[in-house]
This record gives structure tokens, sequence and C-alpha cells, in this order.
């Protein structure tokens, strides 16, 4: 069996007798041939099977690949599942198609982004990662870098006032000092487990969207004078209903029960609702129940979710906006609540 020969630039241009450069033109600068002599040599490229000159190669000398990378919060099995990610990755990769640029999702849960940093024209991060080392690594990386719902002094940030989104929804649910208030929180703690928060590690508020939305809470907690107990914190890992399940059911089994559940999350709060349900329990008359993201299913449920409506496809868009045109400043997306009956 011949062994089908592997045809080069400089081997097709000796094969039909013409210089390296005339080759190059037919496929990168038609305008400097003309379209006859052009379709000849695309042609005859075409008959010996080769198809152009080498394109990684070509990306390697211009240092331009037309591929970000998004770096996700979590494994890239769990974040396409989630609807607020995925609105999220719509609006980024609304914007790259539009500039011809293809998108190459990383998961959170890698180990070095360094694998992926010489074919990548950058990197946009959609939320801290759960493996905290790609956080230096994004920091010190010389590839162009946007950052959404955290900031990494990178200059170029997108999100939400979470801390006053946070602060208002929490003033919706809460009535009076005598109310007894839980805090289903998500990601709190860099922990698999779902568990109650007793003393919470010290980390920099802007560096985690929870730790803001739960700074946003206590402010009203505070303001309203209550006492929220010491074991009324939950970490929840991950925006799912089978984790939410477990520290929902924990929660309405306390004793004294709390009648004001504030989620981190409407995924959560969902989960909520449906074991206050199970429970016979009436929303709002017995628990009042807010959620965080405003996704469609928190529009649709029984009673409807009180909840922080976020644009993710907007801060998406923002996101991919502030790469392609290389900026260096942050930028703030409009968050409104939805007034739900759960409340």
């Amino acid at each position: 069996m011949t062994e089908k020969k592997v045809w080069t630039l400089k081997s097709v241009a000796k094969e039909l007798g013409v210089s390296n450069a005339t080759v190059s033109n037919a496929f990168n600068r038609p305008d400097q041939l003309s379209a006859k002599k052009r379709d000849e040599i695309l042609a005859s490229c075409q008959k010996l099977g080769y198809s152009g000159p080498n394109k990684a190669a070509q990306s390697l000398r211009k240092g331009l690949f037309n591929i970000v990378a998004l770096v996700l919060p979590d494994s890239v099995e769990y974040m396409i599942t989630d609807p607020v990610a995925s609105d999220f990755v719509k609006g980024v990769s609304s914007v790259l198609e539009k500039s011809k640029v293809n998108l190459l999702l990383f998961s959170g849960v890698s180990d070095n982004i360094n694998a992926v940093a010489d074919f990548v024209d950058g990197f946009i991060c959609y939320g801290s990662p759960r493996n905290s080392a790609l956080i230096e690594q994004l920091k010190n990386t010389p590839k162009k870098v946007v950052t959404a719902d955290f900031d990494i002094d990178r200059k170029a940030s997108v999100g939400i006032n979470n801390e006053q989104a946070a602060f208002e929804i929490a003033s919706l649910a809460i009535k009076s000092p005598e109310d007894d208030v839980a805090i289903l929180g998500l990601r709190l703690l860099d922990s698999d487990l779902t568990c109650r928060v007793y003393d919470l590690p010290q980390i920099h508020a802007q560096s985690s969207i929870s730790h803001q939305r739960l700074h946003g809470y206590q402010k009203a907690i505070e303001q309203f004078g209550v006492n929220l107990r010491n074991d009324r914190v939950w970490n929840i890992p991950q925006s799912s209903h089978h984790f939410a399940q477990i520290a929902v059911r924990e929660a309405l089994h306390s004793m004294p029960r709390p009648n004001v559940l504030l989620c981190m999350s409407d995924v959560i709060a969902l989960a909520a609702m449906k074991e206050i349900n199970a429970l016979g329990l009436k929303i709002p008359d017995d628990i009042r129940v807010v959620g965080f993201d405003g996704i469609g299913e928190a529009l649709r449920a029984t009673p409807t979710l009180t909840t922080v409506h976020q644009n993710s496809a907007e801060k998406g868009i923002k996101a991919a906006e502030l790469f392609i045109e290389r900026a260096t400043n942050s930028a703030t997306i409009p968050y409104h609540i939805e007034h739900g009956e759960s409340c």
C-alpha cells in the first residue's frame, strides 16, 4: 500500500512551478493574484489534497488563535446543567461568534490553566474557580483576563452588586425582631459537604459572591434587630436540588422551626418550597422564602418566588465585549427584585 504524500506549502509550490508566496497568497491574500490565477492554484491544490498553510503554525507565529477559554467555577458537567451558568455561556457565545472567535470551556476543578494558555488569546472567568490555585494563575498569566462575579485586580470585571441585592431581598422577607431566620448558603465553605456553618473562614468579600450575599443578609438581619442563631447558616456545595434538600430538611426540623429562609439561589429556594409544602405548611403564612437569580422556574412556581433577578445572559455579553475590546474597566450589571408570593 502506497503511503499518501503529505504536502507542504513548499513542496506544493515546487510541484506547481510557482513561488511559495504565490501559493500562500492564493489562500491568505487573494487580492495579490488575479482571479484566474488564484482559481488555478486552488484547483491544483485540491487535486493534490493540500488544504492550505498550517493554521496552527500561523497562529503560533502571529500569537493570535481566535480562541477564548471560559473558565467555569466548577466542573463542566455540573455547570452546563445550571440554568444561571447556561445563560451566561449563551451571552458570551453570542458575542464571540459574531467576532469569529471560538469558545473553549475549561473546568474550574482543573489543575492548571497553562495547559491551554499557549493556544488561546485569553480567559473569561465566570465565578471563583473551585480550585483556588487557578486564581493565582489567572492573576499572573500574561494573557487577557476578564472576570465575572469576582475580581482579581486585573482591571476588567463584570457583575452585579450582590451585597446590596441580598440586603434588599432579605429586607422583604424579615418582618420583625421576633422572626427566626435561616440562611441556606451556597459554597460558603471550601467543602463538598452540606453542613451547618458555625465559623466562617476569613475570606475577602470581593473574592466570593456567596460571601457578598451573606454580608447583605447580615446587614438586613442587624437592621431588623433579629438574633441569628449560631446554628442557622448552612453550606450547600452545589446549587442542586439534591444538596439543597439535605440542608432544607435539617432547617425545617430545627427547633424552633425558622419562619424565614434566605436562599442563595433559586434552585435552593425551590427545593425549600417543595419540602415546606410536603410538611403541610403554608407559604408565606408559616414560612417566608426568598431566592436569588431569577430563573424561569421561579416565576412559574406555586406560589411564585420572590427573588433577585440578575440577567446572566447580559452579564455574559458584557464580559465578552470587555474581552473583545481589551477593556480595563469594570462593569456593573443592573438587577431587579421579582416580587412573588413567597414572602
